[in-house]
């Protein structure tokens, strides 16, 4: 474990604040912990979609890869959802078999839909798994807003191209990153069943943060350590200031200092 997260941790410029890990492993906050994980799961894959079909694929292969979501934006925006038929659907419910056609002068397209297609197969997969794991706790699925921490990170986007799509990816792998380290930490205070979850989950992620770098470095065509450098500032700064709010990715608790 530590090999694999010795470069997660000299990528990210601060560790997640002790008193975060003490609020998370509050068992009154399980649940706000799990609910918000499971939707980062799914925003994760929603990301990995909007990446392939804005930049790489024609409209005819976005709207397959559409089809592909439906099921799960289905279930989430539904108000009467049914965790257990969802669940129990055909069980190739996260393959896909749809062919891509390419959009014409976008030379790195192949390799962007690689990647991002396995991550979008993961990412549903984990939020399966999440929930999976509140449905035999008996915690309900809902809905959560996005968080400060997801907010300030986008702020930090260029908004011409490529430059937004490099900060994007760059993000995204700050992210996945700061997310393994969590999990990390967050194993060792849980019950059996999630310490096992939690960890079965670091390799994925730390594929994925590596993944979003490799991209981000194809599509600049050369060094992109001045906007890792500034984005890192940024996401150290959301993570090691007070935050009012409790979720997955937030800073430090206002309650801490109080």
């Amino acid at each position: 474990m530590q090999q694999l997260l010795a470069p997660i941790d000299a990528f990210l410029k601060c560790a997640t604040p002790d008193s975060w890990i003490q609020e998370a492993i509050k068992p009154e906050n399980l649940a706000t912990l799990l609910i918000d994980h499971c939707n980062c799961e799914l925003k994760a894959a929603q990301t990995g979609m909007f990446f392939v079909r804005k930049y790489a694929l024609d409209r005819e292969s976005g709207l397959q890869m559409l089809d592909w979501a439906k099921p799960y934006e289905q279930f989430v925006y539904c108000k009467e959802r049914d965790i257990t038929e969802f669940l129990n659907r055909d069980s190739k419910k996260n393959d896909f078999t749809g062919g891509f056609i390419v959009k014409e002068g976008f030379e790195h397209g192949p390799v962007l839909i690689a990647k991002m297609v396995r991550l979008i197969k993961e990412e549903f997969h984990h939020f399966e798994q999440v929930l999976e794991i509140m449905h035999d706790r008996n915690i309900p699925y809902q809905n959560m807003r996005a968080g400060r921490y997801a907010k300030g990170m986008m702020k930090m986007v260029r908004t011409h191209e490529p430059a937004a799509l490099i900060d994007k990816l760059i993000i995204g792998a700050f992210i996945e990153a700061r997310s393994c380290e969590r999990f990390a930490k967050l194993a060792p205070h849980l019950d059996e069943v999630l310490n096992k979850f939690y960890v079965s989950l670091l390799r994925s992620e730390a594929r994925h943060y590596q993944d979003y770098l490799q991209l981000a470095e194809t599509f600049a065509g050369g060094d992109i350590s001045d906007r890792i450098k500034i984005i890192a500032e940024g996401e150290a700064h959301l993570i090691s200031s007070i935050d009012d709010e409790f979720n997955f990715h937030s800073g430090v608790p206002a309650l801490a200092v109080a």
